[in-house]
C-alpha cells in the first residue's frame, strides 16, 4: 500500500492541530477536497420536508413556490402521528385536528406544483390493510398520481409496548413481532393494488430509545424481529432522528453502517435492496436560526453522502414553543421551517405568515450545492470548518463550507485530489447568520475564501480536464477473510487499467493496480471496517472520476488457539451489560491471559467490569484474569458499557495478542 507523500503530511497537520496543546497562530483551516473518494450519488428523493393535514397553509401555491424554489423534491404526508389516525376516505382524524383544504388531492396538487413527489403514511395504527391497498388504488390506477414510496405507519415503537405511549395502534398485540405480521400484510395487500409501489416498514435509530431494548415478551429487540419478519416483503426501512448540534453528525456514518448491519444480518435473502429513508428530522437548539441552519446542511448532506434516498424535515409549519436569543436572532423553538405567525402567551409573535427560517436557507443552499444525478465526494477538514463536495457530470465540482465558529471568521485554503479547477473565479453562494436570503456573487479564488462566522458557502468551480474515462460502476465484494478482500467490478471501454483505493478520512491510500477487474487486498487487520473506490485510465493517461464506494468488514480469523463470544445480555439504549465468554481452542493450558479489543468508535467505554480487571485507554480494552484456562475449558467475564452514538460490537478480540474466532450477538 501506498500514499502520496503531499497527502500524508496533510493528514499529519490536519491530526496535529487537533492535538492538545497544539494551536495555530491564525483562525484558519485547510480543506482537502478528495474527487478520487466518490462516496454516494445523489437521488431525486434526497431533499424532503414534512406536511401535516393540520397546517391550513398545506397545498397553498405560496408554500408549494417556497418549497419548490428550495430545491424540496420529496414532501411527506399526512404528517407524522397523524399517519396512524388519518383516514384518507373521509379525511378525517379521530382525536386530532384536520384544517380545511388539507385533503389528499389538494396536498398532490401542490406536490405537482414543486415539482416534487409525495411519501404516504399509510395508517396502521386505526387503520387496515384493505384501507390502505383502496389508498394505493384510488392514487395511482384511478387517479394515475403514482406515488411510489409508502410507510407502514409512523413511529409504531411508542404504541405503549415498551412503556411510552404516544402512538395511536388499535392492534391487541403491539410487539414489534405483531407490527412485523400486519406490515406484510399490508405489503401484500398494497402491491395488489399496484406492483409498482415501494413499501417502508419502521426501525428505531441505533442508539436512539428503544433501540436494541428487548420488551416484556419478545425474543428480540424491535428492529431484529421486525427486519427478520417483513424484511423479504418491504422495500425500505424508515428511520427518525432528533440529534443534539451539528456535532452529532459525525455520527451518520456508523450510524448507517449499524443500520446496514442489521439489515444484512436478519432482513434475508436480497437484503441489499433496502433503501434507508430518514423521514423526519431536527435539531434540539436554535431551531430557526443559524445553528439549525448549519446543523440541517451538515445533516443532510451526511446522510445522502453515506446513501440514504430520503431525508424530510420535520416540518414545513409547526408553532412556536418558546422565545430566545440564539447567535443574536430570535429563535422560537419552531420546528417549522417556515413562520406560522403564531404568538407565544408572553405576547412574543413570530415574523409574518410563510417567514422562511433559517433552516430553509440551509435546504435551498443544499440544492445549489449538489443536485440529483451528482455524486458526493469527500472533503474535510480539521477545525471548526465543515466540508463537503460534490461533482456534476459536466465535470463541474461544488464544495460546501460551514463555518460553526460563531464568532470569528476563517480564511481557509482549499487542496484538491483527484481534480485541478481552472483558474476562473468560482460561483459563491453565501448565507450568513441572521441573514434573510442566499447571496451569490462570481470572485475570488477555488483555493482559498473567508467564511464569515456561522456561515454556510458553496463554491461551484469549472475544470480544466477535457476528456476522460468513463467511471466504473459499483465494486462489489467477491470474498472476505480476516486478512484478505478481493472485489470486482464492470469493465469500463477504453479502460487499459484500474486503481484502488481506500478512503482513509478525506485522502485516500491506493491499495493497487490492475489491468483487470478484479482485485485482492491483502494485509487487511482482522475484523476491521474499510472503504474503497475504482478509478479508471486509458492509454492517453486520463484518469476517471470515482466509482460509488464500497464498504466491507474483514472477519476473525477462521481458526485461532482461542475463541471468544460477546453477548448482549441488557441494553437500555445508552448502555449495556456485555458478557464475554473466553474459550482455550489449544493444546496447553494458560496460566495468565489478557483480553483486549477495540471499540470502533470513541463514543464507547466500559464503565466496570468483574471476574477480571478492565481497563480502557482510548478505545482499547484489556482485560487481565488470573484463572488457569485449561484446553477445551471456557471463563466467563462480564461488564456494563456505555454508548453515546451507534454500539458498534468490537470486530475481533485477541488473546495473549492471538487473534481469536469471535462471535457478538
Amino acid at each position: 500500500m501506498r500514499m502520496q507523500r503531499r497527502r500524508l503530511l496533510l493528514v499529519i497537520t490536519l491530526v496535529a492541530a487537533c492535538l492538545p496543546g497544539v494551536a495555530s497562530a491564525e483562525p484558519d483551516a485547510t480543506v482537502l477536497v478528495n474527487a478520487r473518494a466518490g462516496l454516494a450519488t445523489v437521488p431525486d428523493t434526497g431533499l424532503g420536508v414534512n406536511h401535516a393535514v393540520w397546517d391550513s397553509q398545506l397545498g397553498t401555491n405560496a408554500v408549494s413556490d417556497l418549497l419548490g424554489d428550495a430545491g424540496v423534491r420529496m414532501m411527506r404526508y399526512p404528517g407524522g402521528s397523524y399517519g396512524d389516525i388519518y383516514h384518507w376516505k373521509d379525511h378525517t382524524a379521530p382525536g386530532g385536528y384536520v384544517a380545511p383544504n388539507t385533503d389528499f388531492d389538494t396536498f398532490m396538487a401542490g406536490v405537482r406544483r414543486a415539482q416534487a413527489q409525495p411519501i404516504i403514511i399509510a395508517n396502521y395504527g386505526t387503520g387496515t390493510p384493505q384501507e390502505a391497498a383502496d389508498w394505493v388504488h384510488s392514487a395511482n390506477v384511478v387517479k394515475g398520481y403514482g406515488v411510489k414510496y409508502w410507510e407502514i405507519g409512523n413511529e409504531l415503537y411508542g404504541n405503549g409496548h415498551y412503556g411510552a405511549d404516544w402512538e395511536a395502534d388499535n392492534h391487541p398485540d403491539k410487539s414489534p413481532a405483531g407490527y412485523a405480521r400486519e406490515t406484510v400484510e399490508y405489503a401484500k395487500a398494497m402491491k395488489a393494488a399496484d406492483p409498482t409501489i415501494k413499501v417502508g416498514a419502521v426501525l428505531t435509530t441505533p442508539a436512539n430509545w428503544p433501540d436494541a431494548i428487548v420488551g416484556t415478551g419478545d425474543a428480540a429487540n424491535w428492529n431484529q424481529t421486525v427486519l427478520s419478519i417483513a424484511g423479504p416483503y418491504v422495500d425500505f426501512v424508515i428511520v427518525h432522528w432528533y440529534p443534539e448540534s451539528v456535532a452529532s453528525a459525525e455520527q451518520v456514518p456508523d450510524l448507517m453502517y449499524l443500520l446496514r448491519q442489521q439489515i444484512s444480518r436478519f432482513a434475508g435473502p436480497d437484503s441489499g435492496r433496502l433503501g434507508i429513508a430518514v423521514t423526519e428530522l431536527n435539531a434540539t437548539y436554535g431551531r430557526n436560526t443559524q445553528p439549525g441552519a448549519l446543523f440541517a446542511a451538515e445533516a443532510y448532506t451526511s446522510l445522502l453522502e453515506n446513501g440514504v434516498f430520503n431525508v424530510d424535515w420535520w416540518n414545513v409549519h409547526n408553532g412556536p414553543g418558546k422565545a430566545s436569543t440564539v447567535a443574536g436572532q430570535p429563535d422560537y423553538d419552531d420546528f417549522g421551517l417556515l413562520s406560522s405567525a403564531g404568538c407565544l402567551s408572553d405576547g412574543v409573535c413570530e415574523p409574518p405568515l410563510n417567514t422562511p427560517f433559517a433552516p430553509y436557507h440551509a435546504l435551498r443552499m443544499l440544492s445549489l450545492f449538489a443536485r440529483p444525478g451528482d455524486q458526493l465526494v469527500r472533503a474535510g477538514s480539521a477545525s471548526t470548518v465543515r466540508a463537503h463536495a460534490a461533482r456534476r457530470p459536466n465535470g463541474d465540482l461544488a464544495v460546501l463550507l460551514l463555518n460553526t465558529d460563531p464568532d470569528n471568521a476563517r480564511t481557509v485554503t482549499i487542496d484538491y485530489a483527484g481534480y485541478t479547477p481552472s483558474a476562473d473565479a468560482p460561483t459563491v453562494h453565501t448565507f450568513t447568520n441572521g441573514a434573510s436570503s442566499i447571496t451569490t456573487s462570481v470572485d475570488g479564488s477555488a483555493r482559498s475564501r473567508t467564511l464569515p462566522p456561522y456561515s454556510i458557502t458553496t463554491l461551484v468551480l469549472h475544470s480544466t480536464a477535457a476528456n476522460h474515462p468513463a467511471a466504473p460502476g459499483q465494486p462489489v465484494l467477491d470474498a472476505v477473510t480476516d486478512r484478505t478482500a478481493t472485489i470486482t467490478w464492470p469493465a469500463v471501454p477504453g479502460a487499459v487499467k484500474y486503481e484502488v483505493h481506500r478512503q482513509f478520512g478525506a485522502v485516500s491510500e491506493q491499495w493497487g493496480e490492475t489491468p483487470g477487474t478484479s482485485f485482492t487486498a491483502g494485509n487487511l487487520n482482522p475484523g476491521s471496517r474499510y472503504t474503497v473506490n475504482v478509478l479508471a485510465r486509458d492509454a492517453a493517461g486520463a484518469v476517471s472520476w470515482s466509482s460509488p464506494p464500497l464498504t466491507l468488514t474483514t472477519g476473525a480469523p477462521a481458526s485461532s488457539t482461542c475463541a471468544v463470544r460477546l453477548s448482549d445480555v441488557n441494553d437500555w439504549s445508552s448502555g449495556f451489560v456485555g458478557s464475554v465468554d473466553v474459550t482455550n481452542t489449544g493444546t496447553q493450558p494458560l496460566e495468565g491471559w489478557t483480553l483486549a479489543f477495540d471499540w470502533p468508535t470513541n463514543r464507547q467505554k466500559v464503565n466496570s467490569g468483574w471476574n477480571g480487571t478492565w481497563t480502557q485507554n482510548g478505545t482499547t480494552v484489556t482485560v487481565t484474569g488470573s484463572p488457569r484456562i485449561e484446553p477445551n475449558a471456557t471463563v466467563s467475564v462480564g461488564f456494563v458499557g456505555g454508548y453515546t452514538g451507534p454500539n458498534i460490537p468490537p470486530g475481533v478480540f485477541t488473546l495473549n495478542g492471538t487473534p481469536c474466532r469471535t462471535q457478538t450477538g
